[in-house]
């Protein structure tokens, strides 16, 4: 194929970690470069020169500190891990202006953290629209007594990429009116993909040329090399920016055994659906003969497809690498086939061993998903509010008391009855608010996700929702308007499974389950990158009279208002 290969990873299998755990340390510069990552080159946002970063492997309970340098030449940056609930370090989960401020231009900043939970999880960038300019790696957390049997594992880190640069996007979404970026141009595996050329062009007559590739091209595909009668762990994260995607490997199933860093009860498909935000592992077995070379193919799902699908190859490490896949790569389900995605998020359930959830909640939160106009720029709103993150980061509000720096007064809790979510508004336009939602440590809540119609035509989107600091139980599916007081019936509080980042389906509500047992200040939010820059998220503060005693440095809060009252402090 005149690929790239890519070596499997041999499983270490650690009997015990030991008691004082290991420190992972290490130096980051973020800048950008010059790549070519769909073989047309283009400006991404690199770590130490490496495009995706640099993967960070540890053991749970190591202790992993990041010097992150900005040498971007005029903006700021941070990083979030996420999937780590960053215990006792609310500062270090790397939202702007609302855990931290941003590293300004020749700035250093050390998250140090632990990584308490292990599973499979990335990392990417928090600011603007920074993490569709490349701003991403993966982060795996192994277990000190991993209960999985497997022969070896490849990380897939999936993404989507434009060519239009994540500056000239950020305008557009905030042009009025508002211009669209459109599909992306490739989608990308690792940060390879192709564009304007396939690699089973030679099943097509015309059309599409066949991409050519030298050795060190940096669009070129990573083989997945593997042996006959092995078993091996795909680790998989979505990091897109727009798309939902669907993946397969030709001729083998999967076996479904981990779901955003938590064990699933297994189950097998012969593709699986990923949001942007999810992350799975999945078992992969392989045939005993023949040795033959199999597609492995990413596609786009829940949006009207204008993106070639993604291909690399599962080449067995004794068939000739001068073979080809001898069948066409496998056929991406229907873009809008929600019924078959549905089926797959309800096969998901949590493996033996986990809590189930509390039976009931204490506090409960209808949020509903609506596209709006202020003064004619499209926003996206939660109960008709379009969040506008603060200057000033709210953890540093809440620990130093300072009132003027956000709205005191929360978002509502629900919407009204009369709301019709099956027509585009009936008022267009909603309001710009920097409220958030408090709540006391150690209760249990509830937030039912409410999907509704966009602002013109019949169409409902798409939208996966990640919380910060937590996971949470993913308590069911429902069609139209949520219910109340009869919907919840209906909730498996038997083995949910536990999740950090869930979707809601068009027109559809989504139920969750949490506890407010970290204290800090959490951002809940869609992760598709336009929705959260045009104001798709809330904020949650929890245990806020513990934030005051929190150990927190003083570089993570010295932007806004808190600069302020820290030089005050200093002049005391």
């Amino acid at each position: 194929m005149g690929t790239v290969v890519w070596w499997l990873v041999t499983v270490l299998v650690v009997a015990v970690h030991s008691a004082s755990a290991a420190v992972i340390e290490e130096k980051w510069e973020v800048e950008y470069t010059f790549w070519w990552p769909d073989c047309k080159e283009g400006i991404v946002m690199a770590i130490n020169g490496q495009f995706p970063g640099p993967t960070i492997d540890a053991v749970a309970g190591d202790r992993v500190i990041i010097h992150v340098t900005n040498k971007l030449f005029t903006e700021g940056v941070v990083i979030h891990w996420h999937g780590i609930r960053q215990i006792g370090t609310p500062w270090a989960d790397g939202a702007a202006g609302v855990t931290q401020c941003a590293i300004n231009p020749g700035e250093t900043f050390t998250y140090n953290f632990t990584v308490d939970k292990a599973g499979t999880h990335f990392y990417h960038g928090h600011y603007g629209m920074q993490r569709s300019a490349g701003l991403y790696g993966m982060l795996i957390v192994r277990s000190p007594k991993e209960k999985l049997r497997y022969d070896g594992e490849f990380n897939m880190l999936l993404t989507d990429w434009w060519h239009q640069s994540v500056h000239s996007q950020e305008l557009a979404l905030s042009s009025r009116p508002m211009r669209w970026i459109g599909e992306p141009q490739s989608l990308l595996i690792n940060g390879r993909g192709q564009h304007n050329c396939s690699q089973a062009a030679y099943f097509t007559k015309g059309g599409v040329r066949e991409c050519t590739f030298k050795e060190k091209d940096q669009c070129a595909p990573q083989t997945l090399r593997v042996e006959p009668n092995r078993v091996y762990r795909l680790r998989i994260a979505s990091s897109t920016a727009l798309a939902s995607l669907n993946l397969a490997v030709e001729g083998h199933q999967l076996e479904v055994v981990e779901a955003d860093g938590n064990y699933v009860a297994p189950f097998t498909v012969n593709d699986i659906d990923i949001y942007s935000g999810e992350t799975y592992s999945v078992l992969l077995r392989t045939h005993s003969f023949p040795s033959k070379i199999y597609w492995i193919s990413v596609g786009v799902r829940g949006r009207k497809p204008n993106t070639p699908p993604a291909l690399t190859v599962l080449n067995y490490v004794d068939a000739p690498d001068s073979d080809r896949p001898t069948h066409p790569p496998p056929v991406t389900p229907r873009w809008d086939d929600y019924d078959r995605s549905k089926a797959f998020s309800k096969k998901i359930f949590t493996a033996k061993g986990y809590p189930p959830p509390p039976e009931k909640s204490h506090d409960q939160l209808i949020l509903l998903n609506t596209q709006n106009l202020i003064d004619n720029y499209t926003k996206w709103a939660i109960n008709n509010v379009s969040l506008s993150v603060p200057a000033t980061p709210y953890l540093g509000s809440i620990k130093y008391g300072i009132k003027s720096a956000y709205d005191l007064k929360s978002p509502g809790k629900t919407f009204t009855n009369d709301y019709d979510i099956m027509k585009p508004p009936a008022n267009p336009n909603t309001k710009k608010g920097s409220g958030i939602y408090n709540f006391p440590s150690g209760i249990v809540v509830d937030v039912i996700l409410q999907n509704a119609n966009v602002l013109k035509g019949k169409i409902s989107e798409i939208h996966p929702w990640h919380l910060h600091g937590h996971d949470f139980w993913v308590l069911g599916y429902g069609e139209g308007k949520f219910r109340r007081g009869i919907d919840e019936k209906t909730y498996n509080l038997k083995n949910p499974p536990l999740r950090n980042t869930v979707v809601v389906y068009p027109f559809g509500w989504t139920a969750l389950r949490f506890v407010t047992d970290n204290p800090g200040v959490w951002f809940f939010h869609c992760h598709i990158e336009p929705h959260l820059h045009m104001g798709m998220g809330v904020v949650f503060a929890e245990g806020v009279n513990r934030i005051g005693k929190m150990d927190i440095p003083d570089e993570a809060l010295g932007c806004g208002l808190t600069r302020k009252w820290l030089m005050n402090r200093g002049r005391r």
